[in-house]
């Protein structure tokens, strides 16, 4: 169906949708939308990156204007056509008062008025000016309330577009996330399946051992039994003989009555219950290790959330030295203790430690969650921790949960948690930064390999006591514990 005005959709065609007037120096965009050059590079004045069509709205990574030299000439011969612009042609408005043309303009009163409204007393004190120039100034505030406009709507389209690359990015971590998550799970459910038929066949091969030791002593129990009845029989016999026959072959008789002696049957052998009691403690062993991993996995969840700290408030720890074992040097800053090689002369007071190379941190906590870094560097023995403000200092002290001590420590090549008796943790080397997080609303205290947000042990919900809880240090020998800024 042919246009029902074809010049009208020609005019159309041949306009800036910017400017709403004929095409000059038109370009072209990516998208293949037109503009005046002067137009589009006053629409995208001061953006460098994430310009974007005005009519069309699709973002390009830079500026490219190619010159339409077709709809340059197409644009030229419509002039000498003498078509008039896109626009229709207004139709003269006139002053409902007067009839006459709207030529001037009110600036007073914003309005348009005749030449006889301009002589009227109501405008006569008024600035009046002519409309052609009145509609000029408003034209350009309207480009200058126009460039606003368009700068903000490219900033929120910049917004737009950085907002949805972010996204994409978190979305790409999280699947990268859940596809650790999967393989590590994966890996732990066939190692504790594989731990699982090892145990099991390890206990059948015992079964198996223990049924035979079992059947084979059965066995020689009743033979034994039946060896003895033939015996007690023939004696029976023997006792109700008369006297002549009674005393022949006495000797015999009594001979065989002490080869016929019970024989103990064979007892389980000492390397049977040694591997029985071996088998006991791996089983314990493995059974404390899975206990402590589900106790811990929901605190390192919350430590790693949001950040390496999470909901745990970070603090400022400082050692106190007047609870220093006087083997013990502080630094100046209070952040750093070694092991000297000479006891300090120092007051014996009821907050110093006598006996064990020990320190508290001059903080105290009774509520909330708190977390602090510890640097362990080629250290031969020391523990890290938390101990209640009422912790023994004078004489031996139990380095337990019982002595009020919840700390991990290195000794002897190995990572132990001070349990009662210690736990023996599968870590295979010193971890360089220990994070300790302290709750003490849920009363739990958690070490965290600070590198690699690994978890090392967690004490169990409730363990720790509602009173005030201090930060613990010991060295006995090897390099200085540093307290991390």
């Amino acid at each position: 169906m042919a246009a029902a005005n074809p010049a009208k959709t020609l005019q159309d065609e041949l306009t800036c949708s910017i400017c709403l007037e004929y095409f000059k120096d038109p370009v072209s965009l990516d998208c293949d939308h037109n503009f005046c050059r002067a137009c589009i590079t006053q629409c995208w004045e001061g953006l460098a990156t994430n310009i974007s069509c005005p009519q069309c709205r699709v973002t390009f990574p830079q500026k490219n204007l190619r010159l339409n030299r077709q709809l340059r000439n197409v644009v030229e011969a419509a002039r000498e056509l003498g078509l008039s612009s896109g626009r229709e042609p207004e139709t003269e408005r006139l002053c409902e008062k007067h009839k006459e043309p709207l030529k001037l303009f009110c600036k007073e009163d914003k309005i348009p008025i005749c030449l006889v409204c301009d002589r009227s007393k109501e405008h006569r004190a008024h600035t009046v000016i002519p409309a052609e120039e009145a509609a000029e100034e408003f034209k350009e505030k309207i480009q200058a309330h126009l460039k606003m406009l368009r700068e903000e709507r490219e900033k929120l389209l910049g917004f737009k577009v950085s907002g949805e690359k972010r996204s994409q990015e978190y979305l790409r971590n999280t699947q990268t996330e859940r596809q650790k998550i999967v393989s590590e799970f994966q890996q732990l459910r066939q190692f504790l399946e594989e731990q699982e038929r090892l145990l099991l066949a390890q206990l059948e091969k015992l079964d198996k051992e223990i049924v035979k030791i079992q059947n084979e002593n059965v066995s020689k129990v009743s033979e034994e039994i039946s060896r003895l009845s033939n015996l007690i029989s023939e004696m029976e016999g023997k006792y109700q003989k008369p006297v002549t026959e009674l005393l022949q072959d006495v000797r015999s008789t009594f001979s065989r009555s002490a080869k016929g002696k019970f024989q103990q049957p064979e007892k389980i052998s000492p390397k049977l219950e040694l591997r029985l009691s071996d088998f006991s403690q791996k089983t314990v062993a493995l059974m404390e290790t899975l206990r402590n991993f589900k106790a811990t996995l929901p605190s390192a969840l919350e430590t790693k959330r949001g950040g390496s700290l999470g909901t745990f408030r970070q603090v400022n720890v400082t050692l106190d030295p007047d609870t220093a074992h006087p083997n013990l040097v502080l630094s100046k800053d209070g952040k750093c203790v070694k092991r000297g090689h000479t006891r300090q002369q120092l007051l014996n007071t009821p907050e110093r430690f006598d006996t064990e190379p020990c320190v508290l941190g001059c903080e105290g906590f009774t509520s909330g969650r708190h977390c602090w870094e510890v640097e362990v560097v080629d250290g031969r023995h020391w523990a890290v921790g938390v101990a209640r403000e009422s912790v023994g200092r004078k004489g031996g002290i139990r380095r337990n949960p019982k002595g009020g001590i919840w700390a991990v420590g290195w000794w002897g090549g190995q990572f132990w948690a001070l349990t009662s008796p210690v736990t023996p943790l599968t870590l295979s080397r010193v971890h360089s930064r220990i994070r300790v997080c302290l709750d003490c609303d849920r009363g739990q205290v958690t070490f965290i390999d600070a590198g690699d947000e690994v978890p090392i042990f967690t004490f169990p919900l409730g363990s720790v006591p509602g009173e005030r809880i201090r930060p613990w240090f010991g060295v006995w020998w090897g390099s200085p514990l540093r307290v991390c800024p």
